[in-house]
């Protein structure tokens, strides 16, 4: 698709804004006037639920949070200047790069192949608009694939134009339904609304963009955007805010007089976190709100040995419930942002003298060092749990590899299974030889019939083993031995007639020392 084509769709990207414009006057007016009850009727049920255990209570909320989530998300396209954020400097290429990572979740089917040029190009536009249009995009993309798949995504620059691809290979869109994406409500998913995309188209036409779909059954859809370049870097990216400010008030208390204007600010900033911020309570029982003004408490007033293990505890808490770290790192960084733009306002509103500048800079660097503190400790005690569970479970995977089973009071079976390498013939060393050693076994049995393949170096190992046991008085007894092990021990020419018994399966063995 080229520039020519981008101009000859702007009739039809006119035609659709001014459908939306139409559908976004009725549904403001719906949803300002429907939203309000019904946020009424899940406080009673609520109320209700704290007094009565019944499962229908829990279905009339969910199809209640499914309903106010559909009406915010048709006030935000019907009003998409709802929210009072500024045009900025936004690199579409890091943007992308960042979406990439928020499906991690999703790496084990489908692998995503990037292939990015021009990447110091911007545009200028509304961050986070842009970012929530390309996550939908992208979250599109991977439902799109139903079992494994690819995502192709490219940023390059044509003309004066900043050209976006996200092309799947899903199961794509019949082509008498395309022309109805982004329509409100219109969608080709079993479940969902549509107000996805109509967000996607929205956002891309108010940033002078154009959006183009191509999509073929049963191989895939590539929707490509093309933003207007930024000619120059425009604004100074510092944020004027209407915030309240007492005369001769501390830092911390005009944080605290703000503080819900900094959760507003917040949540603008990380516009991937504000749909997570439900599901991570319910999963993990972490309120990132309120965790969010503990964290800033703690920087403003420098109790760094606090902030310091309330790091730790978030690290093992965001890895004990396996949350998604992108979120973390992308909620954190959020955090730095407002803080800023709470430190350049306060500055302001104090009124600017040349002792005031360097107490600016000497708190902005204060509050820097602290964030980069928070996220380091965070990290460290992330990865320390992720350490001690993998330890864990690679010592369960280790002792259900050699599992000895008692017969008698004398007698064990080793029943192995699979391939045996010289790591796991270490294994069996270190568990059968101090089993033995601990019980007195007298007889241990090798069951080898589930055993697909050993190792030249790992049969010299287990005649090693085998000796061993002989020194610690415990006759060794194989049963179930493959024609392809046997070979290799002929091939190695490894006698061991003497270093064991033998036997044709394990029910021989059985019979004959149950019998005994």
């Amino acid at each position: 698709m080229d520039v020519k084509d981008a101009k000859n769709d702007y009739v039809n990207n006119e035609f659709h804004l001014s459908q939306l414009a139409s559908v976004g006057q009725i549904a403001a007016g719906i949803a300002h006037e429907v939203k309000n009850p019904l946020t009424a009727v899940k406080g009673f049920l609520q109320l209700l639920k704290e007094n009565h255990v019944d499962e229908y209570v829990d279905i009339a909320q969910a199809e209640l949070n499914n309903a106010i989530s559909t009406l915010e998300n048709l006030l935000h396209v019907s009003k998409p200047d709802l929210e009072d954020e500024p045009f900025q400097s936004v690199s579409m290429s890091a943007e992308l790069e960042l979406m990439s990572h928020l499906f991690q979740d999703q790496m084990y089917r489908v692998q995503i192949i990037k292939n990015f040029t021009d990447t110091d190009a911007k545009v200028f536009g509304k961050r986070n608009q842009l970012k929530k249009a390309l996550f939908n995009l992208f979250k599109n993309a991977f439902e799109a694939i139903p079992d494994k798949g690819t995502i192709k995504v490219e940023h390059y620059v044509q003309d004066q134009y900043i050209v976006i691809s996200i092309e799947d290979t899903g199961v794509g869109i019949p082509q008498e339904k395309v022309k109805m994406l982004g329509t409100p409500f219109f969608t080709t998913k079993i479940q969902g609304t549509g107000m996805g995309l109509t967000q996607v188209f929205s956002v891309i036409y108010q940033h002078a963009g154009n959006i183009h779909v191509q999509s073929e059954e049963n191989v895939g859809t590539k929707f490509v955007i093309m933003l207007p370049k930024e000619a120059e870097l425009a604004g100074t990216g510092v944020n004027e805010l209407a915030l309240s400010y007492t005369e001769g008030q501390q830092l911390k208390e005009f944080f605290w007089e703000n503080k819900n204007d900094f959760e507003k600010a917040l949540l603008a900033h990380a516009v991937n976190v504000e749909g997570k911020i439900e599901e991570i309570q319910n999963v993990g029982n972490i309120d990132l709100l309120a965790n969010a003004h503990r964290l800033v408490l703690y920087i403003v007033e420098g109790r760094e040995h606090e902030m310091i293990s309330f790091a730790r505890a978030e690290g093992i808490a965001w890895a004990k419930y396996s949350l998604t770290i992108a979120f973390k790192l992308e909620w954190v960084q959020a955090i730095r942002r407002v803080l800023w733009d709470f430190l350049y306002n306060f500055d302001r509103l104090c009124g600017r003298t040349e002792d005031s500048f360097e107490r600016f800079y000497v708190q902005e660097k204060k509050i820097n060092q602290l964030v980069d503190q928070f996220l380091t400790y965070f990290f460290i005690s992330y990865t320390e749990y992720k350490d001690l569970v993998l330890q864990k479970q690679r010592e369960l995977v280790e002792d259900l590899s050699v599992p000895i089973i008692p017969l008698t009071g004398t007698t064990c079976i080793v029943p192995l299974i699979g391939n045996i390498d010289a790591y796991r013939a270490n294994t069996i060393e270190d568990k059968v030889i101090t089993h033995v050693g601990t019980l007195r076994i007298e007889n241990l049995i090798f069951d080898l019939s589930s055993v697909a393949e050993i190792e030249n170096e790992a049969i010299l190992h287990f005649m090693r083993i085998l000796d061993g046991l002989n020194m610690m008085g415990c006759k060794p007894v194989l049963t179930g031995l493959r024609p392809e092990v046997v070979k290799q021990v002929i091939r190695l020419n490894l006698p061991f007639d003497k270093k064991a018994d033998a036997k044709g399966s394990l029910q021989q063995a059985l019979a004959e020392f149950l019998g005994r």
